[in-house]
This record gives C-alpha cells, sequence and structure tokens, in this order.
C-alpha cells in the first residue's frame, strides 16, 4: 500500500481520454471546405452566422453572435446592456478571474460577493448586501456546468449576465443555460465542453441587445448598414470561419458526452462519499442538468491525518489520478485589489483550501478508470492517517 509518491506501485497507468477529443471526419471535412472555399473569415463566409443561430437555438435564446473568447463575450454582453465607468458589476469570489477582469475592461467596478457553502455558486443572501445605486448588472456564474439560482437573483430586479462558460448542455427546471437572464456568455476555450481551442458566443433574447452586441463586435458597423458606416465605437472581435467548422459537429455531440460524464459524476459521488473525507459538490437546487465540466470535491484534511489539500493532489497525482487545485477566491487576487478593495469572502476563501477539481477528460473515462479514481483516493487516506502531518 505504499504510496507513489514514496516509491510504491501507481494505482492508475493507463492515461486518460484526450480533451479536446479527437476529431471527427465531419469536422475534418467542413474544415477543408472552408480552407479549399478561401471564405476564412466570418464576413466573407457563412458558417459563423450558420453557428450562431444554431447555437443560439440549442440554449432557448433566438440571437447569437460568436466572438473571439469567452472574456470578450463578457465585455460585450455588459457594455450591450449599457455598463460603463462608474457602475459596478456584482461577481461572485469564486470563479475565473476572468469573470472580474471583464467588468474592469468594460470600464466598471467588480464588486465580490461570497458564494454557498454547498455548492460555491453565487450566494442571493450575499448579493442582496452588496446591492448600491451604481449597481448595473449581476454576474451568476454556472459553476462546473450547474446553472446558479438565477431566481433568487432576478429578485432583485436587476440584469443578469450569465456566465455560461462552463455549462454548455446544463438546465434548471429545465430551462437551458442561456436563457435565464438579459444575456449569457458561453466560451470555446480548449478546456471547454465545446471547443475551438478559443472562441465564444453571446446569446440573448432580445432585438436591441442583439443589434448592439453585432454592431460592437463588427468595429460599430450596423446591421443592414454600409462596410464604412461606423454608428458607434466597435471592436473586431469575430470568430473564424475555422472555428464555426470545428465547433458545429459538436453540437450532436454534447447531448451524449453530458449524459456520460452525469452517470461518472453520479458513481463517483456515492464511491467517494464512501471512502470518507471527500463530497462532490450537487448542484444549487433546481439543476436539472448538470453539464458536469468539473467534478467539484470537497476535500476534508482532518479525515486524511490533517494533511493539506496540496498534499492530496500530490499524492493523487502521484497514483496516476491528476486533480486539479481549482480557482483562488478573487478577494485574494492582488491584481484585483485595486478594484475591489479589501474584500471579505470567507466561504469562497475556505473552498480556495479545501476544494479540488476533477476534470471532465476524466468524467469521461470508462468505469475501470473511475474505479481507479476511488481507489487512489482510498489508498491515500489510509497512508496519510497512518503517517499523520505532524503539529
Amino acid at each position: 500500500m505504499r504510496l507513489a509518491l514514496d516509491g510504491g506501485t501507481p494505482v492508475h497507468t493507463s492515461g486518460w481520454p484526450a480533451w479536446p477529443p479527437p476529431a471527427t471526419p465531419e469536422q475534418r471535412a467542413l474544415l477543408l471546405e472552408v480552407l479549399d472555399g478561401g471564405a476564412w473569415g466570418a464576413t466573407a463566409g457563412t458558417r459563423v452566422a450558420e453557428f450562431a443561430t444554431a447555437f443560439a437555438a440549442s440554449v432557448g435564446a433566438e440571437h447569437g453572435v460568436c466572438v473571439v473568447n469567452g472574456t470578450v463575450g463578457l465585455f460585450l454582453a455588459l457594455r450591450a446592456l449599457g455598463v460603463g465607468p462608474g457602475d459596478e458589476v456584482i461577481v461572485p469570489a469564486y470563479t475565473f478571474v476572468a469573470s472580474a477582469t471583464s467588468v474592469v475592461l468594460a470600464g466598471a467596478r467588480p464588486v465580490l460577493a461570497d458564494v454557498t457553502p454547498d455548492t460555491l455558486h453565487l450566494d442571493p443572501a450575499a448579493v442582496e448586501r452588496a446591492i448600491t445605486p451604481r449597481t448595473r448588472a449581476i454576474m451568476p456564474v454556472h459553476l462546473a456546468g450547474a446553472p446558479a439560482d438565477t431566481e433568487g437573483l432576478q429578485a432583485f430586479g436587476i440584469p443578469l449576465v450569465e456566465d455560461a462558460a462552463q455549462a454548455h448542455g446544463a438546465a434548471r427546471h429545465g430551462r437551458p443555460a442561456g436563457s435565464l437572464g438579459a444575456v449569457a456568455c458561453f466560451s470555446f476555450q480548449s478546456s471547454k465542453a465545446m471547443t475551438a481551442g478559443e472562441g465564444g458566443i453571446v446569446v440573448t433574447c432580445a432585438r436591441e441587445v442583439y443589434e448592439r452586441l453585432w454592431s460592437l463586435h463588427n468595429v460599430g458597423r450596423r446591421l443592414g448598414g454600409g462596410w464604412y458606416e461606423h454608428p458607434e465605437i466597435g471592436w473586431n472581435l469575430r470568430m473564424t470561419e475555422f472555428q464555426a467548422a470545428v465547433l458545429t459537429p459538436q453540437l450532436s455531440l454534447l447531448d451524449g458526452q453530458v449524459a456520460a460524464r452525469e452517470r461518472a459524476a453520479a458513481y463517483l459521488a456515492g464511491e467517494l462519499a464512501a471512502v470518507g473525507g471527500l463530497s462532490l459538490l450537487p448542484g444549487p437546487e433546481g439543476t436539472t442538468r448538470h453539464g458536469r465540466h468539473l467534478g467539484v470535491v470537497r476535500y476534508v484534511p482532518a479525515e486524511f491525518g490533517g494533511r493539506s489539500k496540496a498534499d492530496f493532489v500530490a499524492a493523487m497525482a502521484a497514483e496516476g489520478v491528476p486533480l486539479d487545485a481549482g480557482y483562488r477566491s478573487l478577494s485574494r487576487e492582488a491584481a484585483l485589489r485595486p478594484y475591489v478593495g479589501e474584500a471579505s469572502c470567507p466561504v469562497a476563501e475556505t473552498a480556495e483550501d479545501s476544494v479540488v477539481w476533477i476534470r471532465q477528460n476524466l468524467l469521461m473515462a470508462d468505469e475501470d478508470a473511475l474505479a481507479d479514481i476511488v481507489s487512489a483516493a482510498a489508498k491515500v487516506r489510509h497512508e496519510f492517517r497512518a503517517q499523520p502531518e505532524m503539529m
């Protein structure tokens, strides 16, 4: 039972599914079609517009604008809602830094609100305390693929900008993520459930918001206007036809991939709980479909001989199970200090010290590999308890 860190034999030695998955024949054919056709940019071809329409429809939205990445998508969403200098946007403290930096990019101030202890999603009670007369938007993050409590947040009467970067295929009370707020942003970065290496999309049901999004991402042009007509300031933030070619076939694969990850998460939730000291966090109540971009696991050091999260992650990696240490609380990010001040977010800070992630490629593994995750955790717990941290 000696740990692999100490020279023992690793539990898992056969590798894990690749992410992104191998390219499909349809993706290869579409890429070559774009390459040989010569219409590589979105203003020359049709694939970006066709993908935007199809993706928006898949999440219950009426309009979609494809952009260069998810961060820019959040920035555009805020600007399309009129957010700018002097305004405030409430964001959760436990999220990727882009949720906050997109607010800074829009010229506004990010205001950090803490998250709920059970799900690590934006806490409506913390949001209520953070609202001021300058609050122009609230940005719920659909962490790990589970939609946030948007009903609780909508009660404040402030527009919601869904950060749905991790929530492809997710749903709340039967409604898809992407249709739960005023506007929503998805990412197609390399790690995401749908990916073109980079890229993103902003979706909305409001025609006026859509027209502003389209103009802002297309150097200030207006729909139906002239090529050199620029009624407002905008930027060239368009997706390429190559990215749309890679993404389009993934729409038909998403449901099966989400279902596979949900089965894996259900298995791991029960088995890791039986190990002791580990629990897979649920989505907020009302989650009817969890995208399972991540399996978020609470690690209890006292059940592992007092050993730190860093020790646990290192030991699991040596056993062949690479876990992710997860986010830092944004309240501890020095780069944000000039914007957020001395924010106190104890739940997010506790999560930074006690939460690990199982990434989605591991959740796509077969049953034997999933069992190895459990066996490795049990082995590490046994050995850590036999050799506890010396205080």
